[in-house]
């Protein structure tokens, strides 16, 4: 499974069964988009401007030898996040270190259902540059290696959907957190491993940023394997929108419906 992002600084990603691709990108129109949630002032003017906002003031961002953001994100410190439990084992996000992380990274990427919506094949500098571009950002996006069971098996992007270009395609609610996912071992695509997986992460964003209702992502309408993914892992099919490189589904995941979906 992989998950493809469309938008801004993210490549290409998918979900469950096959390599699919997985993207939080927004709709023309949501029902619910009439959410008035809490946004700093700093937030909204990089909303309307694009720029940086300022990280909060209790995030002192710290750094491992300037390989990897491991607090002070704009994500509520995904470093610091509890495991999870799944049915197919413990899981837990640990953020992406270039110098330990590049070669498993870089192997992920080059396999040809992965590149197919990662567009990351080539030399390690490819998935780099990717990866470094997140780690000397603001904070907005966090690259995760997702490890179960001690194993490191696939990757994650959780990134700030309202502070992201995204946004300018569908009505971002304020602290909208988007995914991105691949799986690396071809072991673990088409037996559920990614449903489970997309549902632990969500339910994570759900527990660890109380200020965020919603977990958004935008496979590619064609996958339906994906799409699928997302709708057993208690995403809804939200619209139809179009990126710059496919026409996608906005899978959102509610915090009101967590427990019911």
């Amino acid at each position: 499974m992989s998950i493809h992002p469309d938008h801004g600084h993210h490549a290409g990603h998918e979900a469950d069964t096959t390599a699919a691709a997985l993207t939080a990108e927004p709709p023309r129109a949501d029902p619910a988009g009439d959410d008035t949630l809490d946004l700093r002032v700093d937030d909204l003017v990089a909303l309307l401007t694009g720029g940086r906002p300022t990280p909060p003031a209790t995030a002192a961002p710290t750094s491992d030898s300037g390989d990897s953001r491991l607090d002070g994100d704009l994500l509520d410190s995904v470093a610091s996040w509890a495991p999870a439990d799944t049915r197919f084992g413990g899981f837990r996000l640990v953020p992406v270190r270039l110098g330990r992380d590049l070669p498993l990274l870089a192997r992920w990427m080059n396999d040809p259902a992965v590149a197919a919506f990662w567009e990351l094949a080539g030399p390690d500098t490819v998935t780099a540059d990717h990866v470094r571009a997140q780690l000397e950002g603001d904070g907005r996006s966090v690259p995760c290696l997702g490890v179960l069971d001690s194993t490191p098996m696939s990757y994650f992007e959780l990134y700030r959907a309202d502070l992201d270009p995204l946004a300018r395609a569908y009505p971002a609610r304020p602290h909208d957190t988007g995914i991105h996912l691949l799986l690396g071992g071809v072991t673990d695509r088409g037996r559920g491993v990614g449903t489970a997986l997309l549902r632990a992460v969500a339910d994570l964003v759900l527990d660890h940023r109380p200020r965020c209702t919603r977990v958004v992502a935008e496979p590619d309408i064609r996958n339906t394997p994906s799409v699928s993914a997302f709708l057993s892992a208690g995403f809804r099919y939200a619209a139809e929108i179009d990126l710059p490189d496919k026409r996608a589904a906005l899978m959102i995941r509610d915090r009101a419906l967590r427990h019911v979906l």
